[in-house]
């Protein structure tokens, strides 16, 4: 039954998608497109009313949430953390995103993204890794086991599709979600934020990706992590940069703009929600926050 939802709104969205095009002219789509073209497009996977920038910078999304412990298991490969879930079951399985902290972060350095984006309509699940030394490998391994057990085997799988899953990671946790991203083409969206890893080539990911750098990282510079790894990857579609003034350790604390991006880019990739695509482009503008945001338009 949902294939053949998912198939009567593929067909939709190319309909709509040809007949804006005639409406608008090709110029719509060389570029900038209009944000009503992209409005027009619907999600069989869509959660939540229509969004707002009030909303989507909201620290807190419209659904209600409970959490889970997710205790160590001897040999499981990875170890602890904390599932956080949409408690509504009226509106079908939810996508799922893994998190993974930096170098010598605990679990409660990134615990803010399990309640916010789980309020938002996702399953989350914020990760302690095996050994607070872990190197990034290490990470983007224990973020594609964690993502698999929680569609699969977790508490809450009912609550997942197991086909719309994301990762995210912070410093050497953003390396291993661009590492996790390059091993499982089949994730629907990468968040790596402020990453570290020592070769920044990813021009092998075809994940859709959005890359948080700032000015003032002097654990993880731009210029040698997120600037490089992001131009290996730019010249491909639904690949995104987002620099923002700030340090490393500026992700691990909520802003309405990291919230505004991080939500957007999870809704327009992980539930393919087009009426988000408005809000990446036009891309935005420099401002108080945002010192340049980088994407290849239309989405």
């Amino acid at each position: 039954m949902r294939r053949d939802i998912v198939k009567r709104s593929a067909v939709l969205a190319t309909a709509l998608a040809m007949g804006a095009a005639a409406f608008l002219g090709p110029q719509a789509f060389a570029g900038q497109p209009a944000p009503t073209a992209a409005v027009l497009q619907a999600s069989a996977f869509a959660k939540g009313p229509d969004p707002t920038e009030q909303s989507i910078r909201a620290q807190r999304g419209t659904f209600a949430v409970s959490t889970l412990a997710v205790p160590s298991v001897p040999g499981r490969a990875f170890n602890r953390g904390t599932i956080h879930y949409p408690t509504d079951t009226s509106q079908g399985t939810f996508g799922a995103v893994v998190v993974s902290p930096g170098f010598f972060g605990p679990e409660f350095s990134i615990a803010w993204y399990g309640a916010t984006l789980a309020s938002h309509g996702f399953v989350v699940l914020t990760l302690d890794t095996n050994w607070l030394f872990d190197q990034p490998d290490a990470r983007g391994d224990q973020l594609l086991a964690a993502a698999d057990w929680l569609a699969a085997q977790s508490p809450a799988k009912d609550r997942v599709d197991p086909d719309r899953l994301a990762v995210m990671g912070h410093s050497m946790g953003g390396g291993g979600s661009l590492i996790a991203a390059s091993k499982n083409p089949a994730l629907k969206a990468a968040i790596p934020l402020t990453p570290w890893n020592p070769n920044p080539d990813f021009s092998a990911v075809t994940v859709p990706t959005l890359i948080l750098g700032t000015d003032n990282d002097t654990i993880a510079p731009a210029a040698r992590h997120a600037d490089r790894m992001y131009a290996s990857l730019q010249d491909k579609p639904d690949q995104a940069y987002l620099k923002l003034k700030g340090d490393h350790f500026t992700p691990n604390f909520y802003s309405p703009t990291l919230t505004k991006f991080a939500v957007t880019w999870l809704k327009r990739y992980v539930d393919d929600d087009t009426r988000y695509s408005r809000f990446l482009c036009p891309t935005p503008a420099a401002d108080t926050d945002i010192l340049s945001f980088q994407l290849r338009c239309p989405v």
